[in-house]
């Protein structure tokens, strides 16, 4: 009955994303809601963590399929979403998974309440934090340290959203992707957006991470796109942003 329901699912995934119309709606929706900065107004376990809830299902039903050891972020804001990692790696820990898998955060600028609210939080357990750029050769070289000793390593990619950073980030961290997991792009949306929505940002349709994916599966055919994961969710930031690793 599983497998049946299974399939279902499947077709009418696929119906849905063949409707350019139901696309288009999405679309919309998701332009309309930005202007009220829709993204920030979740917690995990009381932390901001700046996603779409679509978005935070996607994330907790691959950390649950990939069981990965280590998950690797850049971008920490406040938190919330290291939270949500090292809180699906204990449940994963607790139904049979890796029991030391642990989440790697890097930022740029980890301000000092942040860094002492996630310290204090008690997934830290499995957290640890580096403050850096994500594409300086240092914090590359200890990220690639933790990996090394790694089985199944899921990277996930949300600092800076320039065409440049995000293509740096993925030449870097995309190619300690375990076969099978995922490498995930945030923010791809913003190609789809209108240029207005970022009168103060250096990002915008042109120029952003959706345009660095492109760029970077052109010379990388051990990733594809899962499609079927922006088909499911039909809203979400990471429109081409899931990148699983084929080979």
């Amino acid at each position: 009955m599983y497998d049946q329901f299974k399939k279902e699912c499947e077709n009418e995934i696929n119906l849905q994303g063949a409707d350019p119309e139901l696309e288009k709606f999405s679309n919309r929706w998701i332009t309309e809601v930005n202007s009220y900065k829709y993204s920030y107004h979740f917690e995990w376990l009381g932390r901001p963590i700046i996603q779409y809830p679509q978005d935070i299902i996607a994330m907790q039903e691959i950390i649950w399929s990939v069981q990965p050891d280590l998950i690797i972020e850049t971008g920490i804001a406040h938190g919330g979403s290291l939270i949500f990692s090292a809180s699906m790696l204990e449940l994963n820990a607790a139904c049979g998974g890796p029991a030391d898998a642990e989440v790697l955060g890097v930022d740029i600028d980890i301000r000092p309440h942040n860094r002492a609210a996630i310290e204090a939080h008690p997934m830290f357990k499995r957290i640890s934090l580096l403050q850096g750029s994500s594409i300086a050769d240092d914090i590359i070289h200890k990220v690639q340290e933790k990996a090394a000793s790694k089985q199944k390593v899921l990277v996930c990619l949300d600092s800076n959203h320039t065409h440049e950073h995000v293509l740096a980030e993925l030449k870097a961290y995309a190619p300690l992707v375990s076969e099978g997991s995922y490498c995930v792009v945030f923010d791809t949306i913003i190609e789809d957006l209108p240029k207005s929505m970022f009168p103060d940002r250096p990002w915008g349709p042109g120029n952003n991470p959706k345009t660095a994916v492109w760029e970077y599966l052109r010379e990388h055919p051990e990733f594809a796109i899962d499609k079927s994961i922006q088909n499911k969710l039909l809203i979400t930031v990471a429109p081409d942003g899931y990148l699983r690793r084929v080979s």
